[in-house]
């Protein structure tokens, strides 16, 4: 009975300390220290791989995650859909601190988000509601905003499309490999 108690232990954890960084990222973008944000939340991804039953695995999916993060975000904002203000030093690419926001989310994508591994469906539905909340979040917190009215649109349809692709990487690298796993 233990096991169950301490699995719902490490969840509650992992979403404190993905909420705490979320807050750091947004909050320190929002008030002229996002290099701050960004490095609260490299350490809390440094974590959740250190603690890691898989740390290869959510380091692929750390690296994965910031690079499709990288080219959305950088569309958003050359779109002229979304501006942030804290930019960072190449204005024209996503900031550091929306880099360091996908690598924590990256790191919930095996073990708290496993519900949803083999739901892409569902998995669909919670990025196309989810991800535009928290960009709304951000935007209130005032690290960014929506400079065209399409923006809660696209964020939607894109998040609808990159959680699932995200979570079935997730459920493919997590697979064990080898002789054993056929």
């Amino acid at each position: 009975m233990q096991r169950p108690l301490a699995r719902a232990m490490g969840l509650l954890t992992a979403f404190v300390v993905f909420q705490g960084a979320w807050f750091a990222c947004v909050l320190g973008a929002a008030h002229g220290w996002p290099w701050a944000g960004a490095g609260a939340a490299a350490g809390a991804v440094a974590l959740g791989i250190a603690f890691s039953a898989r740390p290869a695995a959510d380091i692929v999916l750390v690296a994965v995650a910031v690079v499709v993060g990288l080219v959305w975000d950088s569309a958003m904002l050359q779109l002229g859909w979304i501006a942030y203000v804290a930019p960072g030093p190449l204005p024209m690419l996503a900031p550091a601190w929306i880099l360091a926001l996908w690598a924590l989310f990256a790191v919930t994508l095996r073990e708290p988000l496993r519900a949803l591994h083999g739901r892409p469906w569902l998995a669909a539905l919670l990025g196309a509601v989810g991800g535009p909340l928290s960009y709304a979040a951000a935007a209130r917190l005032g690290a960014c905003r929506f400079a065209d009215p399409v923006a809660p649109v696209a964020l939607a349809v894109g998040w609808a499309v990159m959680t699932p692709l995200l979570l079935a990487l997730a459920r493919r690298v997590d697979r064990p490999s080898g002789p054993a796993a056929r």
